[in-house]
């Protein structure tokens, strides 16, 4: 079962190919079957008309010979080798006879049938090969030779060659129709790649038969819509940024000016500051990015930056392996975003329980990966880590562990943001526990293509 499995594997590749082959398979299959009939059709009619052939030339020759004069016999045996390619031998008992091919065999008997059973076939005599046939006048046996080119069949080479000349010109004639045929499945798989990494594209031709000119028309109404929405979703939310945090800068100042004890004046300002934090974290996570303006950055001048702001903080043990000049292509701000992130979770949940600082393991470096080079970036803590059935739950908008990781902060839009920007990078954002040494925690890495290596 996995040997037929395995042969049929081909079927799960392109789809130009699978056309491809199931058009080769019925041209093939067609070419052999209309081969192998049209050679049963046309063997008898070429076997009657030879032997009709061969029964011609040996009755009119001998008839020539038996009624011309003995005087012109020499004369005419000339003419008849030299115009018509036939030459008399006298038949001997000495003479040194190899047979006929066995594919002769019917037309041998055809011709045996009108002259005589004791009619002798060889394919050479005394090592001159032709095609050699006997006769008698009167009591005298002579051999009559016929060169092979009279009585030549199309052999089972020329067929080989004549089959693979028109297989080659059929198999050509299907490549282009498999391509043909998946063009436009191959332009629409294009567009929808480019449009899910937010790269611009060019409308695909609202042309052809009337099922690809539907999908075309729809997939480019499609992106429109979206493209609407995208634009519209974008005024809204830079609308609520300014109706919310308007009314939020006046609540700080007042709370400033405000007659507050200072245990209550820190908590205010605590809710303000979350709320614009949540604010923050609702546009970050909505904002487009224009795939057309990634550029080539220093990632690894771009992390270490990065880990030295964060190793000042006061509760933060960081340590520091980033592989010097790795170069990706993308946006230095949306990369520092998604790297800072990571690190605020690890700061926030990477605490054990009996110490108020988190130790942070920040690594990068270059790894080679099916032949591809890839740039990793791992961000790890010593906490107590997540549910191994909530990994990919957690990489979703909204949604907080708060159970497992133990703080309730934030709107749960912080690994989604993580995830929303590496994606639209090109990368990957995975999530696995540690279990190194005796030492728990949750590590996050994210694989990004490499440029110039």
């Amino acid at each position: 079962m996995t040997t037929i499995m395995t042969r049929l594997s081909w079927l799960k590749s392109g789809l130009i190919w699978r056309t491809f082959f199931l058009l080769a398979a019925l041209i093939t299959l067609s070419m052999a079957a209309w081969v192998a009939s049209f050679r049963m059709v046309e063997r008898t009619p070429q076997e009657q008309q030879m032997a009709a052939q061969i029964i011609s030339v040996v009755t009119i020759t001998r008839a020539a010979l038996t009624h011309s004069a003995p005087e012109l016999r020499r004369e005419l045996l000339f003419d008849l080798a030299s115009n018509e390619g036939i030459r008399i031998y006298p038949l001997e008992k000495t003479d040194r006879v190899e047979p006929t091919p066995e594919q002769m065999r019917e037309l041998k008997l055809r011709v045996q049938e009108r002259l005589g059973q004791d009619t002798k076939f060889a394919g050479k005599v005394n090592d001159v090969a032709g095609f050699w046939i006997s006769f008698k006048i009167d009591d005298d046996a002579y051999w009559l030779m016929l060169d092979r080119g009279r009585i030549k069949r199309i052999t089972g080479l020329q067929w080989l060659w004549w089959t693979g000349v028109v297989l080659l010109l059929s198999l050509l004639g299907a490549v282009f129709i498999s391509r043909l045929i998946n063009l436009p499945l191959a332009r629409l798989a294009a567009a929808t790649r480019a449009v899910a990494k937010g790269l611009q594209y060019t409308p695909l031709p609202e042309s052809g038969s009337p099922e690809i000119l539907q999908v075309n028309r729809s997939f480019n109404q499609m992106v429109q819509d979206l493209q609407r929405v995208e634009s519209d979703r974008n005024v809204v939310l830079a609308g609520i940024s300014h109706d919310l945090r308007t009314p939020l800068a006046r609540m700080q100042l007042e709370l400033e000016m405000a007659d507050l004890s200072d245990h209550v004046r820190f908590g205010m300002q605590s809710d303000l500051m979350q709320m614009d934090a949540i604010i923050g974290q609702f546009l970050d996570y909505a904002k487009p990015l224009d795939a057309l303006n990634l550029i080539e950055i220093d990632i690894s001048a771009l992390l270490t930056d990065v880990a030295n702001v964060v190793s000042r903080l006061p509760d933060v043990r960081i340590t520091i392996d980033i592989q010097p000049h790795l170069t990706v292509m993308g946006h230095a701000t949306d990369l520092k975003r998604a790297v800072n992130n990571l690190l605020e979770n690890a700061r926030r949940y990477g605490k054990t329980h009996d110490s108020d600082v988190s130790d942070i393991h920040f690594v990068c470096h270059l790894k080679n990966l099916h032949g591809t080079k890839y740039i990793i970036i791992e961000i790890t803590d010593d906490g107590c880590g997540v549910p191994e059935t909530e990994k990919e739950r957690l990489m979703q908008p909204f949604v907080r562990l708060d159970v497992a990781r133990g703080q309730a902060n934030g709107a749960g839009l912080g690994l989604a943001i993580v995830k929303r920007i590496v994606q639209r990078h090109g990368g990957q954002l995975s999530l696995h526990n540690r279990n190194r040494a005796k030492r728990s925690g949750l590590a996050v890495q994210i694989t990004l293509p490499a440029v110039n290596f």
